[in-house]
């Protein structure tokens, strides 16, 4: 299948795999590139700069296909060494950036002058326009329905695709909601060139989590998500658990007095525990209501060609076969 984000990125299928915190390692990147699709790393999983050099090389001895890394630019006050992470990408050879989080205009001179392709990860029209302007080569449109930070507008996809489709000269991915075939061809129906898969990327073999994260989205249904951090403007999708609603619970007595502070248990530096301990009530973590979508876990490789054939299949036959 030939989008202008398969020949933009070099890659067979138009998938590519969201940068995840504690997700995105060699291994799932790896396999995601190897099956076709654009394999992510998580940049700031990596704690320094010589650490995600590392990871972009162990990488490499994985896989001789395309693959990039995320790049989250953060609105905090002790910003991490994004020079040297940008050199680390830069000396690894890698040719594809994600961004996401604040606005990418300063480093992107220097990531365009290496060759490198950037995606920005917008979940406006707005501010899709805005990375078209400063120079991205393509934009991830983020729907409601994503894992994650899905922004403080609440589009979904079905309205968010189109309105981008008719304002964005730059190619697009649809991300939030994607899990298989019937994903692909609804986006690029709606005028997407391809699709941004996270949370369906977490229930596959090759994922770096724990078991206990892959059979817990498999068991969610699509009302497992909850929205947290909704009153400080930091808007989150997670899965539902104890934690969760702890802490929804106090964003309902504290109402707008509510502080980051007061949540900080809850939130705070729970990742590795979840991911990598299986303790799946530690505290908040990003799924989509795609869980609801989400049945078993394959290999990335049986994922993806499954996606392609049943893509294929809607497209040639039930659709091809209504024209009559």
């Amino acid at each position: 299948m030939k989008t202008r984000i398969t020949e933009l990125f070099g890659i067979e299928h138009p998938i590519i795999q969201g940068g995840m915190h504690f997700v995105g390692l060699a291994e799932l990147a790896a396999a995601v590139s190897n099956a076709g699709g654009l394999g992510i790393i998580t940049g700031l999983t990596q704690k320094t700069p010589e650490l995600l050099a590392r990871e972009i090389a162990r990488c490499r001895e994985m896989t001789d296909k395309p693959f990039g890394v995320n790049l989250t630019f953060l609105p905090t006050v002790s910003s991490p060494d994004y020079p040297g992470y940008i050199k680390a990408i830069i000396d690894g050879g890698v040719k594809a950036v994600e961004t996401a989080g604040n606005n990418p205009q300063k480093w992107l001179p220097v990531l365009k002058e290496a060759g490198i392709k950037v995606i920005h990860k917008c979940t406006s029209v707005r501010h899709s326009l805005k990375a078209e302007a400063i120079g991205c080569d393509a934009v991830s449109v983020d729907g409601f329905e994503c894992g994650g930070h899905p922004g403080e507008d609440d589009i979904p996809n079905f309205i968010l695709l189109p309105r981008a489709a008719e304002e964005l000269k730059i190619p697009f991915v649809a991300s939030g909601g994607m899990a298989d075939g019937r994903s692909l061809v609804a986006a690029l129906a709606l005028g997407a060139e391809g699709m941004n898969m996270g949370t369906r990327f977490i229930a596959t073999k090759e994922a770096p989590v724990h078991e206990n994260v892959k059979q817990a989205i498999v068991a969610a249904s699509e009302l497992d998500t909850r929205l947290v951090m909704r009153p400080l403007r930091n808007t989150e999708r997670v899965l539902t658990n104890e934690a969760v609603e702890r802490l929804l619970q106090k964003e309902r007595e504290l109402g707008a007095s509510i502080k980051f502070e007061d949540i900080i248990e809850e939130v705070a530096g729970v990742y590795p525990r979840i991911m990598q301990k299986g303790e799946m009530e530690a505290g908040a973590w990003s799924c989509g209501m795609v869980a609801g979508l989400i049945h078993d876990v394959p290999t990335v490789k049986e994922l993806i060609d499954g996606i392609m054939a049943q893509a294929e299949g809607l497209i040639r036959q039930r659709l091809a076969g209504m024209l009559g």
